[in-house]
């Protein structure tokens, strides 16, 4: 069964890579290959958008997390869900200014300093790489069991596979094997939810092997109301600050159809975030013995589905791991060719050499996560320890530059240096980590305090919206071969373009 397994997944990578190849014939440049020229429609945006959010996270590491606790396990969906709804309503209006990375959105509420867009560059490739460690050691974890593959080499075999095909097909080739990866997600998650609780006696014979305490509100009365807040925090934070998001708004057709694929996403999420949950607590009434909860999904699938239906669910899985992973890797190299290029040359790249630029880049990022991830087989902590850290700054970056007119770049920087000290201080007091969860909330505090009292005490922010925009402009027309504009032509109203305050 294991080389049977090992056969299907080596079939599925190999279509992947095929079907990468296929639509990477409609790339005509370096804005095709990070964006996908920034045309998609609703229902592309739809589909990468749930196949991101449905991840490695809320796949692998919530049926994890459920297997110890429950209820509990629906915190990371119902977290995610929110965060997309309110992404959608506060930050889709930014499509119309034509921006590439987040970093650009985030300098331009500052008057497109750039000391922030340097620095929050920096973070956000980091970032990205954090991101893409948790998707190999979820997806290593699983192909390791089910293929009994020496766990270190399935972290290289994941990290191969996502980063052949983003290379070959870029942004477009992410987009449609993600709308392809969400139905299968879908189907198979759901079908084993059903099966697994079939294979352990049904309804009542799952939920009568629980902890008591597992089976409350939450399981609020197992992990307590703080880290159930923490954690469901941290997801709506990782929603409202993770780059490869803010992709999905600067490459869809308009404003209007990123809306409804976005609040279509987050209700489908909503709805998604009992499955994991029921395949976790099917796990724990199945074998309540498991070294480690990460294994619980890949446990079921060896052990309880019947072999079709168990190759299903290993696509599944894979699927799971391979639709985030693509996402952050093209958002990473995304922020490497349009800022971190500029600032280690003081140039931008030239539009000719734009997409082998990007090969080259996706690779580097993509070994670094590897090395990252060879270190860790945690997910969740994983995910959330670094959320904290890395992304409540510029969590709070983006919502105070979109609503509070007063912010200024010394501000932004004191958001982003607090939050990370808050962060770190947290994690590195037991007691304190333990009291919160997680760090997130002290460091979402802690952030927006010092960005606040920092903006308040220095001087305010001269350049206007417009000319913010104009050198944004400016530097990007310079990559993408396209006459200097001020993101005007695309909008109804200056209204949506400017941040709260300043209209």
């Amino acid at each position: 069964m294991q080389l049977t397994y090992l056969l299907i997944l080596s079939f599925y990578l190999l279509f992947m890579i095929g079907l990468s190849w296929l639509v990477s014939k409609r790339n005509q440049g370096g804005e095709d290959f990070l964006l996908g020229g920034r045309r998609l429609p609703l229902l592309l945006t739809l589909g990468t958008t749930v196949a991101t959010m449905v991840g490695t996270g809320s796949s692998m590491g919530a049926v994890g997390f459920a297997y110890h606790n429950g209820w509990a396990g629906t915190l990371y969906g119902v977290g995610g869900a929110i965060g997309i709804l309110l992404l959608a309503w506060w930050f889709a209006p930014m499509r119309n200014l034509r921006f590439m990375t987040m970093s650009e959105e985030l300098s331009y509420y500052v008057g497109a300093h750039p000391l922030i867009k340097n620095l929050i560059a920096l973070i956000i490739f980091v970032a990205s790489i954090g991101w893409l460690g948790a998707h190999i050691i979820g997806g290593g974890m699983y192909l390791s069991w089910l293929t009994d593959l020496d766990l270190q080499w399935a972290k290289v075999l994941i990290a191969i596979s996502f980063a052949l095909y983003v290379a070959i097909g870029g942004y477009t080739a992410v987009v449609w094997t993600d709308t392809l990866q969400a139905l299968i997600l879908f189907v198979g998650f759901l079908l084993m939810a059903v099966f697994s609780v079939m294979a352990v006696g049904g309804w009542e014979s799952m939920m009568a092997a629980q902890p008591a305490a597992n089976l409350s509100w939450f399981a609020i009365d197992k992990i307590g109301p703080l880290p159930a807040l923490s954690l469901s925090v941290a997801i709506l934070v990782g929603i409202l600050a993770t780059p490869s998001f803010r992709q999905r708004i600067y490459s869809g057709k308009d404003v209007t159809s990123i809306r409804r694929s976005f609040v279509c996403s987050g209700l489908l999420y909503l709805l998604f975030s009992c499955i994991p949950a029921v395949i976790g607590m099917a796990a724990y009434a199945h074998n309540s013995n498991l070294d480690n909860a990460s294994f619980a999904f890949p446990h079921l699938a060896l052990n309880v589905m019947p072999l079709i239906l168990g190759l299903m669910i290993v696509v599944a899985g894979v699927s799971a791991t391979l639709s985030s992973a693509s996402s952050d890797a093209i958002a990473a190299v995304s922020v490497v060719l349009r800022d971190l290029y500029c600032l280690l040359f003081d140039k931008m790249p030239a539009p000719g050499k734009v997409v082998l630029l990007s090969r080259f880049s996706l690779l580097l990022t993509v070994m670094l996560a590897l090395v990252f991830a060879l270190g860790s087989d945690d997910i969740i902590a994983y995910i959330t320890k670094m959320i904290a850290i890395l992304m409540t700054g510029m969590c709070i970056c983006g919502l105070m530059g979109r609503f509070w007119p007063r912010y200024n770049w010394q501000g932004a920087l004191a958001s982003l240096i607090g939050g990370m000290l808050t962060a770190l201080l947290v994690s590195l007091n037991q007691d304190w980590n333990q009291w919160f969860g997680n760090p997130i909330l002290p460091s979402l505090l802690m952030s927006f305090m010092a960005g606040w009292l920092v903006s308040l005490l220095t001087p305010a922010n001269r350049v206007t919206a417009a000319q913010a925009l104009a050198i944004l402009d400016s530097q990007r027309a310079e990559m993408e071969q396209q006459p200097v504009t001020l993101g005007l032509t695309e909008a109804k109203s200056t209204a949506d373009l400017q941040p709260k305050g300043n209209q």
